[in-house]
């Protein structure tokens, strides 16, 4: 009996030592799969509670929230900043931009209202930006250089915001009214995967993966790899942001993404093209003469292991063509205006009428896409430059913006959009209101240019003169003679320029809109730059209104450059940047032409010379009364 005991006991004991080998077999077998399986497993429990959370979203938006207060038809500031909670995570995109098989995620951080925890469900304001932590150093393309003639087949023979992660902008003010503050690092930059490519699909949907989230279509997880939901949300989500930052609302926007139900964009991009070039010539981005897509890419390629991006650059400088200027395939896929009938949120514009980092064409032409396609619209213009309207107008801003984002995100009903669409800031400081842009009244009128060999300057007149007369105005290309020497003392001798202007105004003339310039010129080059000069001249001095460059090369068509016969005559017709402007009593209003610009095109070799023929030349500008309101 007691062998038999034995006999058991020690079956017993290795039936157990077997079966803890064979745990310990699967064990080494699978445990280098067990923490992707625990995530697979989170991901899948996230999955079902994001369905809960849903349910109670919804629920939540079907009653009134009543932890908000509303007063004098806005939210009040009814919580506390300094208890806000601040959380960080990393968002799953649906792209993999530096193609290392695994999709990107990126960077944001969160702050809002504390009672978010104890169930209160607020909107979102939200910014992406490739700028939070600045830019690397930046080497910028040589200007120094020889334009690019092309062949007869068109081929070629030869800024910004930067903050730790709170306080912002932002979150100081509307946190306490009841909203979330959403920063997220651009991809390619600082925490985020991926690689910048410059206002492309990756970036759009890269930055659109936060509304995602913030609508539980996407995943999210903490610095530990914790799952983490936006139940504290309703999904309404308003997006702004200054420059790259507010292009990238633009780019959002035209997805037609759902839960955006507005943006802000503040001195933003509508397409990159127009950054960068200008009717074919290659044009920097004022202040930044040299700099192009990929010079840019670099500068904000902060994210560790950069150089897994070296092939995404390499892309973008391949791609984008400084050789023939022309419009191609790579800036129509960063040309939003392609999309605006896409939009389903409205749109605030701001921008500086003296912005030449983000020139005026990225505002005007986009407003004018907005109003042609209904979107729901509000338009800002100031007197300054690429600055945020925070630091012309403080006040005045943050009222607007409140009951923007009150109206678009809580659904108040506080009479914004009953105002007029657009503050207009005058020349004074003053600002006035009006009801569209450009002007009611502004018409295209064309001022003909005129000019007689005995005198220095040509004139500026309402009248066209014969076709017979034959005089010619020359001018040599000097590259190294910045425009604002160019256009001063207009009655002086300068081989380097040509200057028509007005006589003295007896009455204020307004502009409101885009310039354009048509000149019957021949080139002694097949090549060159060509430069038109907006210019306000008083008794004693010149400033440049505005300005506009083209490539004579792309004379039909900017998606293709032909090739131009020496000292033949031909017609170039360009537009400049749009502008508000007030020319007044006794100034003249002044058009000069120069070949290259120094703070902006290419500076090929001195010596190009350009002839110019006024009776068959013209300027066209949008003038507030049209014609009537020229008296001289």
């Amino acid at each position: 009996m007691r062998k038999k005991s034995l006999v058991m006991i020690f079956s017993a004991i290795v039936l157990i030592l077997f079966v803890m080998l064979l745990s310990y077999q699967s064990l080494y077998t699978n445990g280098n799969d067990q923490p992707q399986k625990d995530q697979e497993q989170a991901v899948a429990d996230l999955n079902i509670q994001k369905d809960k959370e849903s349910k109670k979203t919804i629920n939540n938006r079907d009653n009134d929230n009543v932890e908000i207060q509303v007063k004098d038809r806005k939210t009040q500031p009814a919580y506390s900043y300094s208890d806000a909670i601040v959380e960080s995570v990393f968002i799953e995109t649906t792209i993999d931009s530096d193609n290392d098989g695994h999709v990107d995620r990126i960077h944001a951080s969160i702050i809002r209202p504390k009672e978010t925890d104890d169930g209160l469900k607020v909107p979102v304001i939200y910014e992406i930006t490739p700028y939070m932590y600045g830019l690397n150093p930046l080497t910028f393309h040589d200007v120094n250089v020889e334009l690019n003639a092309v062949d007869e087949n068109g081929k070629a023979k030869g800024k910004p915001f930067s903050s730790s992660d709170f306080p912002g902008l932002y979150d100081d003010y509307f946190v306490p009214h009841g909203y979330a503050v959403v920063i997220a690092e651009s991809i390619g930059t600082v925490r985020s995967d991926g690689c910048p490519s410059i206002g492309d699909k990756n970036e759009v949907l890269a930055a659109s993966s936060v509304i995602d989230w913030l609508n539980g279509r996407a995943n999210a997880f903490s610095e530990n790899g914790e799952p983490v939901l936006a139940n504290w949300t309703t999904g309404d989500v308003g997006m702004i942001g200054m420059s790259y930052n507010g292009t990238l609302d633009n780019g959002v926007a035209v997805t037609g993404i759902e839960g955006l139900k507005t943006i802000v964009p503040i001195a933003a991009i509508s397409s990159w093209y127009d950054y960068y070039r200008a009717n074919g010539a290659v044009v920097a981005p004022g202040g930044y003469q040299g700099e192009d897509t990929d010079i840019l890419a670099n500068a904000i390629l902060t994210r560790e292991n950069s150089e897994l991006c070296n092939e995404v650059v390499d892309g973008l400088k391949n791609s984008q063509d400084r050789i023939t200027g022309d419009y191609n395939e790579f800036w129509d896929h960063r040309n939003y205006l392609n999309e605006v009938k896409n939009i389903k949120a409205s749109v605030f514009v701001v921008h500086g009428l003296n912005d030449w980092n983000v020139k005026t064409k990225q505002f005007s032409q986009w407003w004018d896409a907005l109003g042609k396609n209904d979107v729901p619209r509000k338009l800002w213009l100031h007197q300054e430059g690429h600055k945020n309207p925070k630091s012309i107008r403080e006040n005045e801003w943050y009222e607007t913006l409140h009951k923007w984002f009150d109206y678009w995100l809580y659904d108040i009903d506080n009479g914004i959009m009953d105002e007029p669409m657009v503050d207009i800031q005058r020349e004074d400081s003053s600002w006035e209101i009006e009801d569209n842009w450009p002007a009611e009244g502004a018409k295209s009128t064309t001022l003909y240019l005129n000019h007689n060999s005995s005198i220095q300057v040509g004139t500026v007149s309402l009248q066209s003169t014969s076709n017979n007369q034959k005089n010619a105005m020359t001018l040599i290309d000097d590259p190294m003679i910045q425009a604002e020497v160019l256009v001063s003392n207009p009655e002086e001798s300068n081989p380097n320029r040509i200057v028509f202007m007005t006589n003295e105004l007896i009455d204020r003339v307004r502009i409101s809109g885009t310039p354009e310039v048509s000149i019957l010129a021949s080139l002694d080059q097949p090549v060159s730059n060509l430069t038109a000069l907006l210019v306000d001249y008083s008794k004693t001095t010149s400033k440049i209104v505005t300005r506009g460059w083209m490539d004579p090369q792309n004379i039909n068509d900017v998606n293709k450059s032909k090739p131009l016969d020496p000292n033949k005559n031909y017609t170039f017709t360009w537009d400049m940047q749009p502008d508000d402007y007030v020319f007044e009593e006794g100034h003249r209003i002044g058009i000069v032409f120069i070949a290259s610009d120094y703070e902006y095109t290419l500076r090929p070799p001195a010596g190009n010379k350009l002839t110019l023929f006024p009776q068959k030349s013209k300027v066209i500008l949008p003038v507030v009364g049209g014609s009537d309101a020229f008296k001289w």
